[in-house]
């Protein structure tokens, strides 16, 4: 099995040197061959998504991502800034449904910002649609508007839409994982302003009448907002669109005390993926050796399981976690009195002498 690590900027070395270790502690026979991505794509290459390195991503099992993007990069054209990379893998490697999970273990529920009794035993899956919304939407760009009330100014737009087909398999996705879950599904959308979502909203109905076993509801993307921190155990799995899953499943990260403790999966049609965790290159930190390293840990535990077929040892990498966690070892992020604070190596040593 061949996995494409890539690293990236910031943070991004750091935390995929601790996941590499514990793929490495797994006693599996996997061919791991690294690219440079984003930032160090584009010093090595002159582009954030280099030939060789889309090259390696389309050959590999799976991917393993860290984390693109730096300041120093903001006054590049952005066809290319370093994030552009992970769009291109994205479109390029067809990987449409983005899983999400937003678990709040025990030995953090004093770590959320969240009452405790809010938060407690929280367990929500994020499905969001990668490939299509306002992100990929033609045409786009800025003009002279040629209507409207600013007639004959500068504007900028962007073109939301949603294709029946895009709606139809990312809704498959999600009501298979709450099959496998609660059997509940909320569709969060914004049918009451967007012609868009109203579609959206239609389709999901139609894919139901398939699913009879789980529960739908509809929800405005406001509401979800606003019940995501007032009463978030309510939910079971959410999907949603591009744009509004890429704001709440932030948001639904901070529930779980750090964004530094989620990871994601990216997957295609044959459930190939990109996995990588669910917070940002960090360039304020970089270097320093305390970045949280455990969302990366754990996609490779979703790697394992997704991509790799080896839920065992997915098993095992998740287990070491909350082993570690239940030691009292913290990374500054989740950091609170009581407990003790270590380094980002630190942490990744001790997932690794955990899985023993």
């Amino acid at each position: 099995m061949k996995i494409a690590i890539l690293p990236g900027d910031g943070i991004g070395p750091e935390i995929v040197e601790q996941a590499v270790n514990v793929l490495n502690a797994l006693d599996e026979k996997f061919e791991l061959e690294s690219a440079p991505v984003g930032g160090a794509g584009y010093v090595a290459h002159g582009h954030p998504l280099p030939d060789g390195t889309l090259k390696l991503a389309q050959e590999a099992d799976a991917i393993l991502f860290g984390a693109v993007g730096d300041w120093k990069y903001d006054t590049l054209e952005r066809a290319l800034r370093p994030e552009q990379a992970i769009l291109g893998l994205r479109k390029n490697l067809g990987l449409f449904a983005n899983l999400r999970p937003a678990i709040l273990y025990p030995e953090l529920a004093g770590a959320s910002t969240l009452k405790p009794e809010v938060v407690s035993g929280l367990d929500i899956l994020i499905i969001r649609e990668l490939t299509g919304d306002i992100y990929f939407g033609q045409p786009r760009g800025v003009r002279i508007a040629p209507d409207g009330a600013f007639k004959g100014e500068r504007e900028g737009f962007d073109t939301m839409r949603y294709a029946e087909s895009e709606i139809r398999r990312i809704a498959h996705v999600a009501f298979q994982a709450a099959q496998k879950r609660d059997k509940r599904l909320t569709s969060v959308d914004k049918a009451n302003v967007l012609e868009t979502f109203q579609f959206w909203k239609d389709i999901v109905t139609d894919v139901h009448r398939e699913y009879p076993d789980v529960a739908l509801d509809h929800m405005y993307v406001d509401n979800a907002a606003m019940q995501l921190v007032r009463a978030p155990k309510k939910f079971d799995v959410i999907v949603t669109g591009n744009m509004f899953g890429d704001i709440l499943s932030d948001a639904a990260a901070m529930l779980t005390g750090s964004i530094g403790m989620l990871p994601s999966a990216s997957l295609d049609a044959n459930n190939k993926g990109l996995y990588e965790p669910s917070h940002g290159s960090a360039p304020d930190i970089a270097g320093k050796g305390i970045a949280n390293p455990l969302a990366t840990i754990l996609s490779v535990a979703m790697m394992l399981r997704f991509s790799l077929n080896k839920a065992e040892q997915a098993d095992r990498v998740e287990r070491a976690v909350k082993k570690v966690l239940a030691q009292g070892l913290r990374t500054a992020d989740i950091y609170e009195a009581g407990t003790t604070k270590i380094g980002t190596k630190e942490m990744g040593d001790a997932v690794v002498k955990a899985l023993a």
